[in-house]
């Protein structure tokens, strides 16, 4: 029965516990309605259709049919991209539209077959194909993957985890997929065979060496194809805001240019080919479809062996299709729910995988069209689906002729719309789509101007000056010292932007794309908690007041400290959470400056080292560290009698910290003197709760306490309100620490 109550009780009185409880309590009496909120969440066309005006139909009807014209040249160009038969780039394209009717919270996304993703999926298919699996069945496998990420990411609400992945990481990770795609498509363009490097330095090497053997035709081909992609949509550009019949049409060719693209040269083709048999003057798809496969499930061996290289495609296709989402969510003023995105993500690749479906996204250039369409709602996606439809069933035949070097053609051109920058979701960048109502052009291009995007902002909020005027010897004397500290603050943000998004750029460069996005996030996971390890704490005595700056010198006052503190009073400030990667340089970041700039209160312990036989590393260290601060004479250093922990940015606390805190407050007393007192400032309600789960003992402000008279003369730490009370705050009495002087040199000598 004893440890029956011992069980109870503790359940009755453990925090987490009670914690437990509480957040059940409350889940239970919010479940119902919470339920039907999450239901409605999933399915957005309940809320937004019995609000749809019949006269949107009309632009819904006109954005549909563009996007379908649109999306059959793309999805059999990004099918060849991800080296499957490029049928089952039509058989990817049917199902999101429909589907996103249903479950998208944006009016603008087109999603479907993308070139990244389809990259993504060569990657893939390369490293499985010689195991004996089909092409299109390692891209089903690959989809499926993704579909099982985005559905747990989804239904669990966990959309968060997307922003672990930064800003840099993807600047270097999509321009790097941009070029490694247009490389891709160049052995194609010239007609050049055995171009297999999986890497975009392996891809030139084996370009300019085939390059004698290049096929004329092929040439012809896909370079009138390049020209007139460029011709219409520079046509498309100059004509665009004229109301004129003539400039309306150009405007419809320009953004249906790759669906022309495709119809004149594959009627080429026809004419020339048709009579040459197997021998054609060039590469053509000899696309042999006749209708939608039935579903199957794609192995679950392969799907194990898929899934390591379907994390890549996952994370680089759900960040695209979000971005864009919620960048166009800001350009037409209506606001997206990213983790419904997520969930429709993987919902769309789980049901698409069941029909040897490659993975597919949303897609930045026919999210453009569909937004200058002017589209009303999602219901455009039914009128898509329709136009894929009819061109499976019933204009598969044609599309036999396809020149490789169209679609290769097509693919340079369209396929910088992964030019398009993950992290144009910004402000910034969102600006820069508004002003120039177009898309950037090249990717390469865009990195450096985003990079100097970048160098611009953290200069500025740096502090640092965007110009200067009067002397050059007059600047140097009176802006750079005070000017130091940001300007180590933009190093640091540099240095960080470089080295991510360039690390990104050159592994994916000269390896894979698997490979680089790994480096550079291992890379920005070791930079984030070396970042928590080594952030410097603050800490400010009356010498310190002294040096600094008058921006500085002015927060302190504004604070209320006092002009000059005291000899034997130091303030430390904590930078970041207090836990087990930096509790143990912290405590000892703390204990070394009081040592270093003020006199222990017992000789015996830290006196000289001739009165001690043992080692004498801790007075050499701190001998060093009075050398290095300029401390001649030891004996003129004022004692400790009051530490200041100011632990207003601390919002996390672990048992290391809390073990390290002990630790610290005994080796203060030790050095100090029983005497010495430690005051908090800016203690958190977290933090307090994790002080009384751990028993460390904190009394608030002595004034502010009721049962004053009774604890006042206790020596525990004290929590203020802020740093001039914990300052200027009237000290213990000192006949609270008056003992006899035997006892206290024998309770030094104990411990």
């Amino acid at each position: 029965m004893k440890v029956v109550d011992q069980i109870t009780n503790d359940l009755r009185t453990d925090v987490t516990w009670n914690r437990v409880g509480t957040i059940t309590a409350r889940g239970a009496r919010a479940l119902p309605l919470g339920t039907k909120h999450y239901l409605l969440d999933k399915v957005p066309i309940v809320g937004w259709l019995p609000k749809y005006n019949l006269r949107w139909i009309v632009n819904d009807v006109i954005a549909g049919l563009t996007l379908g014209l649109l999306l059959i040249p793309q999805s059999l160009s990004y099918a060849k991209i991800a080296t499957i038969p490029v049928e089952y780039g039509l058989q990817s394209s049917w199902l999101p539209a429909t589907l996103y009717t249903f479950m998208g919270s944006t009016k603008d996304l087109s999603t479907g077959p993308t070139s990244l993703i389809g990259l993504m999926t060569s990657n893939a298919v390369s490293s499985l194909k010689p195991q004996g699996y089909s092409p299109q069945a390692i891209a089903s496998a690959v989809a499926m993957c993704m579909g099982i990420m985005g559905m747990a990411i989804g239904f669990l609400n966990l959309g968060f985890l997307l922003e672990f992945i930064s800003e840099p990481i993807l600047a270097g990770f999509i321009t790097a997929v941009a070029l490694t795609i247009g490389l891709g498509q160049v052995s194609a363009l010239l007609g050049e065979e055995n171009v297999t490097a999986s890497h975009a330095a392996g891809q030139i090497r084996q370009i300019l060496r085939q390059l004698p053997q290049a096929n004329g035709y092929a040439c012809a081909v896909g370079f009138a194809g390049l020209l007139f992609l460029v011709l219409l949509e520079q046509s498309g550009k100059r004509w665009a805001n004229q109301k004129t019949m003539l400039s309306r049409t150009i405007w419809f060719f320009s953004i249906t240019r790759a669906f022309m693209c495709l119809l004149l040269f594959t009627g080429v083709s026809y004419a020339v080919n048709k009579h040459r048999g197997k021998h054609t003057l060039f590469d053509i798809v000899q696309l042999k479809y006749s209708g939608i496969s039935a579903p199957e499930v794609p192995s679950a061996t392969l799907i194990g062996k898929a899934f390591p290289g379907a994390i890549p495609a996952f994370i680089g296709g759900i960040l695209e299709h979000v971005a864009i989402a919620r960048a166009f969510g800001v350009k037409n003023n209506y606001v997206s729910d990213q983790t419904q995105e997520v969930t429709y993500f993987g919902v769309i690749n789980f049901v698409n995988s069941f029909f040897h479906s490659m993975g597919v996204g949303g897609a930045m250039s026919r999210t453009s069209v569909n937004s200058m369409c002017k589209v009303k709602s999602p219901l455009s996606g039914l009128v898509t689906t329709a136009v894929i439809l009819v061109c499976i069933f019933k204009l598969s035949g044609a599309l036999y002729w396809i020149p490789k070097a169209t679609l290769s053609a097509i693919i340079i051109t369209v396929s910088p719309a992964i030019r398009y920058r993950l992290a144009s979701a910004r402000d910034r960048n969102v600006e820069r789509m508004r002003r120039n109502n177009r898309v950037p052009k090249f990717a390469l291009a865009d990195t450096f101007a985003d990079l100097h995007n970048h160098f611009r902002q953290l200069h500025r909020s740096s502090g640092l000056p965007e110009s200067s005027t009067g002397s050059g010897r007059h600047r140097s004397r009176t802006s750079c010292k005070p000017l130091r500290p940001n300007l180590q603050r933009l190093a640091a943000n540099t240095v960080d932007l470089i080295s991510s998004a360039m690390l990104a750029f050159w592994v994916c460069f000269f390896t894979t794309t698997y490979e680089g996005l790994a480096a550079a996030v291992g890379f920005n996971i070791i930079y984030v908690l070396l970042r928590q390890v080594f952030k410097p704490i603050t800490q400010v005595g009356s010498t310190d007041q002294q040096k600094l700056s008058e921006l500085q010198q002015s927060t302190l006052s504004a604070s209320g400290l006092p002009d000059t503190l005291p000899d034997d009073v130091r303030i430390f400030r904590f930078h970041e959470s207090f836990f087990f990667p930096n509790a143990y340089r912290l405590k000892t970041a703390i204990l070394e400056t009081i040592q270093t700039h003020h006199a222990p209160a017992y000789s015996t312990l830290h006196g000289a080292e001739a009165e001690r036989n043992w080692s004498v590393h801790g007075e050499r260290r701190v001998a060093r560290l009075r050398k290095k601060a300029g401390i001649v004479d030891p004996s003129t250093l004022p004692p400790i009698s009051i530490v200041v922990l100011d632990f207003t940015k601390v919002n996390h606390m672990d048992a290391t910290a809390i073990s390290h805190l002990h630790s610290l407050l005994k080796e203060l007393r030790l050095y100090a003197g029983p005497g010495v007192e430690v005051r908090f400032v800016g203690v958190s309600k977290t933090i307090r709760e994790r002080f009384e789960r751990a028993r460390f003992t904190l009394h608030d402000d002595p004034w502010l306490a009721t049962d004053q008279d009774d604890t006042w003369t206790e020596n525990v730490p004290r929590a203020y309100r802020n740093l001039s009370v914990a300052v200027q705050a009237p000290r213990r009495r000192s006949s609270a620490v008056l003992v006899e002087k035997n006892e206290k040199m024998e309770h030094i000598e104990e411990v």
